[in-house]
C-alpha cells in the first residue's frame, strides 16, 4: 500500500488533514493506519471513476472540457437581457443552489460586492426565489417592474410542484400587466428534451407560450448540476467567466486521471477521512466553515449535495453550515465543548493585509490595542487560523482548505473537489449517490394531496 499523505495540494486550493490524524489530535483522530485502510479501499473506485471519465459513461467528470452549451448559454442569456432591469431565477434544490453559490462569488446578496474580474458595467439586478412561500412570492412580484423583468426557470424533469407553482403565478401576473404578447421575449427556461413515454410539464407550457429553451443535461441532475447551464447562466449574470469555471473544475479532473494512487488525490484524501472519521470515530455531524461572505451559499450547496447524496440506507453523516467569524458567537461553543461527534471544515481565502487599516489610537481607547494598524483582513486572516488551531488543542477533527484567492478558477475547483469527494464517499459506503428515492415519496404525497 502506498503511503497515505496527510495534506494534499493543487493549484486552485491546499487541502491539509493534519487535523483529523491521532498526531494532530491524540485518541480522537484518525491514526496513520486507520486512514491508510480507508484510502486503500478507495483503490477499486477511484480506478472505476476513471474508467467512468474515459468512456463518458459519468458526464460530470466530462463537463469541464465542453463550451457548446456555454455559447448557446451566452447568446440566450444576452437575448433575454436586452432592456432587463431585473432576472429572476426560479429553480428550487439542486436547481437553485448551485447558482446561488456562483452567483455570490459575483457578489449577489452582498451589497456593493463583485468579483475581481468583472467589467465596470451596469448589469441587470439577479434575485433568486427557491422556496416556495405565498407571501415571499407575491411581495417579490408586486415590487418588480413587470416590463423589465426576466424570469429564468429550471427543472430537470419539468415537474417540478414548487417551480411550476411559481412559474404559473407570475405568468398570470404577467398577462394582467397586459404584457402577454412580449411573453416569449420575458422568460426563459431550462429542462430535460422530451423522453418517449414521460410528460414534461414545463416543457409543454413553454413550448404552447413560444418561449426558449435551453436543455438540461439529461446525464447531470440536481445537486451535481452547478457546472452546467444550471449552475453558469447565473454566473454568467453576474458577470462572471463560465469558462474559467470550468476550467478549474478540468484541474480537479485531470489530477484524477494522473494520480497513480488514492492518497495523491486530494478528494479521495478528503472521502476517506470524512467516512473514517464517521466508522472509526464516532463522527456524526460534518460543519464546513468558510471564512469568506462569498462562500456563505457554498456552504448551503454543500449541504444538499452531501446530505441527498448519501442520507440513505441508515448510512450518512449530518452536514451543517457556518460561516465565520460570525458562527464563531454561535456555533462554535458546540463545536468546541458539546459532544464528540463533530469534524469541522475551514475554508480560509487569503486575506493578511486586505481591507481598510485600523486606527491605533481609538484602538487603544476602546482597549483593543493589538488592532492598532491592522486591517480588516488581517482580523479575519487570524480568526481563521485561531479557530483551527482551537479546534486541535481540543482534541476535535479539523480539516483546511486554503485559497490564494477566491475566483472563478479556485470557485471551480472547490466545486469538482467537493462533489468528487461526495460520490467517493458513495462508494465507500457501498451507495448510489445520485438518486434520493426518500424525497420522491414526499413529492408523491404532496401530488396526492393536492388531488383530493
Amino acid at each position: 500500500m502506498n503511503k497515505p499523505l496527510p495534506a494534499s495540494s493543487t493549484a486552485p486550493y491546499r487541502q491539509s488533514i493534519a487535523g483529523c490524524l491521532s498526531g494532530a489530535i491524540g485518541a480522537h483522530g484518525l491514526t496513520e493506519g486507520e486512514l491508510g485502510r480507508w484510502l486503500e479501499k478507495l483503490g477499486p473506485a477511484l480506478h472505476d471513476l476513471k474508467a467512468d471519465y474515459a468512456s463518458g459513461r459519468l458526464p460530470l467528470l466530462k463537463i469541464s472540457e465542453e463550451t457548446a452549451d456555454l455559447d448557446a448559454a451566452e447568446a440566450a442569456l444576452n437575448k433575454l437581457s436586452d432592456g432587463a432591469e431585473t432576472i429572476v431565477f426560479f429553480g428550487t434544490g439542486g436547481s437553485g443552489l448551485g447558482g446561488q453559490t456562483l452567483a455570490q462569488l459575483g457578489g449577489w446578496g452582498l451589497p456593493g460586492v463583485a468579483c475581481c474580474s468583472e467589467p465596470k458595467r451596469v448589469r441587470p439586478r439577479t434575485r433568486f426565489y427557491d422556496n416556495l412561500d405565498s407571501v415571499t412570492l407575491s411581495a417579490g412580484l408586486n415590487r418588480l417592474n413587470l416590463e423589465k423583468a426576466r424570469f429564468v426557470v429550471t427543472s430537470k424533469s419539468g415537474g417540478t410542484t414548487e417551480t411550476l407553482a411559481q412559474l404559473l403565478i407570475t405568468l398570470t401576473a404577467v398577462k394582467e400587466a397586459g404584457l402577454e404578447k412580449r411573453i416569449p421575449d420575458m422568460f426563459l427556461g431550462i429542462t430535460e428534451p422530451d423522453k418517449p413515454g414521460k410528460t414534461n410539464g414545463l416543457r409543454a407550457l413553454l413550448g404552447s407560450l413560444g418561449i426558449p429553451m435551453l436543455e438540461h443535461h439529461i446525464g447531470i441532475g440536481g445537486r451535481f448540476s452547478c457546472l452546467t447551464n444550471v449552475g453558469l447562466m447565473p454566473a454568467m449574470a453576474r458577470g462572471l467567466d463560465a469558462r474559467k469555471i470550468r476550467a478549474g473544475a478540468r484541474e480537479v479532473i485531470d489530477n484524477l486521471v494522473s494520480c497513480s494512487f488514492p492518497a495523491a488525490f486530494a478528494p479521495a484524501i478528503g472521502a476517506a477521512t470524512a467516512i473514517g472519521l464517521s466508522k472509526e470515530r464516532g463522527i456524526r455531524t460534518l460543519v464546513l466553515m468558510p471564512y469568506n461572505d462569498r462562500l456563505g451559499r457554498f456552504s448551503d450547496w454543500y449541504v444538499q449535495l452531501w446530505a441527498e447524496s448519501l442520507g440513505k440506507g441508515g448510512e450518512g453523516t449530518t452536514p451543517v453550515p457556518a460561516i465565520g467569524p460570525v458562527d464563531q458567537h454561535s456555533q462554535l461553543q458546540l463545536f468546541m465543548d458539546g459532544p464528540r461527534e463533530i469534524a469541522v471544515t475551514v475554508v480560509r481565502v487569503a486575506s493578511a493585509g486586505q481591507g481598510p487599516k485600523l486606527d491605533a489610537e481609538m484602538a487603544k481607547l476602546a482597549g483593543q490595542s493589538f488592532l492598532g494598524g491592522k486591517t480588516i483582513g488581517d482580523v479575519v486572516d487570524a480568526q481563521a487560523h485561531a479557530i483551527a488551531e482551537a479546534l486541535t488543542q481540543a482534541g476535535r477533527p479539523v480539516r483546511t482548505f486554503d485559497l490564494d484567492t477566491l475566483d472563478e478558477r479556485s470557485m471551480g475547483a472547490l466545486l469538482m473537489h467537493f462533489m468528487v469527494e461526495t460520490i467517493l464517499a458513495g462508494r465507500l459506503l457501498n451507495l448510489d449517490p445520485f438518486d434520493q428515492p426518500a424525497v420522491e415519496l414526499a413529492k408523491t404525497l404532496t401530488r396526492e394531496r393536492l388531488a383530493r
